[in-house]
């Protein structure tokens, strides 16, 4: 029986448990319930069982990215089916495509499960986005992402905790570990598509790409941003197992202390963010990402320890908590109709770097490490010039702090 429709300014009668920001706690705890846990074991599993070198792990990230590439493809997918609904079939395909990774672990093996989780993956975090800006009201998007950001942290710190003790104390299966952790995302994707009501938003949304020049920094920060991230998602965690030979509670705890830390700060950089707005926060980042990348590069090539391997890995962490601003820099300037379709474009955007770098970069690693954090370095540098095309107040016709000459400025709606 389908749930009857509620509009998400009218959610006052309903308990605070029932209400789309909880709805959006719960899957953003779910998430990382799966995709956390095929991380955490991920390095370890793949060098212990399935043999992978640099190169091998920049390709199965290819085949991890694709589907992100292809998030384009929702826009046609919402033709049929609603948003809501997507999230939990999306959260339901991540749960099962982790929870049988560890049962194929073989390099083509490895391809199949990966590709099916990434889906379920890629296309709740689409969705996701998209209904975070649409339910959440601009004057308070911050502080609920910070807070929603913070709920998916913890959601990670539990699966980390629950990693280490099993994995020390139980003796547990990689096989074991997976299943248990990707069921537990699937119960609750279930347990919120029986438990919450439909949530309609104000405005009905565009079921078709949309592409427009007035939002084009927008997607300049996206794409550079997706090259920046996707270097250090593959190799920062790969460094810890080939370079330093951290076992898997070692990597886990490591991991632990990282969604400690953004369960901490996420909710304050959604605060800094509302006080100080979105170009600053963005500067701040990038500067932070500089620091954190030059000193990555200098492990390789001065040698420095695992101690600040491990400090720089959470550091971070934190500082992507501040790329909430991202995604408030849009609600602003975005025509509220382009929410959805803009989500799907802009995760295509992000993971065209995705796609292309990664097996290149594996070759590049195996040359030379430390040339591969000196790319990201110079990535960071990238985004924080086009950070300070940003304005301190953004809103439809005031987008960007670079004006073109008149003749050539785009039409309100383009």
């Amino acid at each position: 029986m389908p749930q009857p429709a509620v509009p998400v300014g009218a959610v006052d009668h309903l308990p605070r448990w029932r209400r789309p920001e909880t709805l959006l706690m719960l899957m953003a705890i779910a998430s990382p319930l799966a995709f956390a846990t095929w991380m955490a074991l991920l390095n370890n599993f793949v060098v212990e069982k399935a043999a992978f070198d640099g190169f091998d792990i920049g390709v199965l990230h290819v085949a991890r990215e694709i589907p992100g590439f292809l998030a384009f493809l929702v826009v046609w997918i919402l033709l049929i089916m609603r948003e809501q609904l997507l999230a939990y079939l999306s959260l339901i395909l991540l749960g099962l495509g982790t929870a049988i990774t560890g049962e194929f672990p073989s390099f083509w093996g490895l391809m199949i499960t990966t590709t099916l989780s990434s889906v379920g993956f890629h296309y709740f975090e689409t969705i996701n986005q998209s209904l975070q800006l649409q339910w959440l009201p601009k004057e308070h998007a911050p502080r609920a992402i910070g807070r929603i950001v913070a709920a998916g942290s913890f959601g990670s710190l539990v699966v980390f905790g629950l990693i280490i003790f099993a994995w020390r104390e139980l003796g547990l299966s990689y096989s074991t570990v997976y299943w248990a952790a990707g069921l537990a995302c699937a119960a609750i994707a279930a347990f919120c598509w029986i438990a919450f009501p439909r949530f309609e938003a104000p405005v009905i949304q565009n079921k078709q790409m949309v592409l427009r020049r007035r939002y084009w920094l927008y997607y300049a920060l996206i794409f550079i941003g997706g090259a920046r991230r996707q270097i250090f998602v593959v190799f920062a965690p790969f460094m810890m197992v080939e370079r330093f030979d951290l076992k898997v509670h070692e990597v886990t705890g490591l991991m632990l202390v990282n969604y400690i830390a953004v369960m901490l700060f996420a909710p304050y950089a959604g605060r800094l963010i509302q006080r100080l707005g979105e170009s600053t926060a963005l500067k701040l980042e990038y500067v932070g990402l500089l620091t954190v990348f030059s000193l990555y590069a200098g492990i390789y090539f001065f040698e420095w320890s695992v101690w600040l391997a491990m400090a720089l890995y959470v550091a971070d962490h934190m500082l992507f908590s501040l790329a909430i601003a991202h995604k408030t820099y849009f609600q602003k300037i975005a025509d509220p109709a382009d929410q959805a379709p803009t989500a799907a474009v802009a995760f295509t955007i992000n993971h065209i770097a995705a796609v292309t770098l990664p097996a290149p970069l594996g070759l590049l690693w195996l040359a030379q490490p430390g040339a591969v954090f000196a790319l990201a370095a110079a990535l960071a540098i990238v985004s924080l010039g086009l950070a300070f095309l940003v304005p301190r107040h953004p809103q439809a016709g005031n987008e960007t702090l670079w004006r073109p000459r008149p003749s050539a400025m785009a039409q309100p709606g383009e």
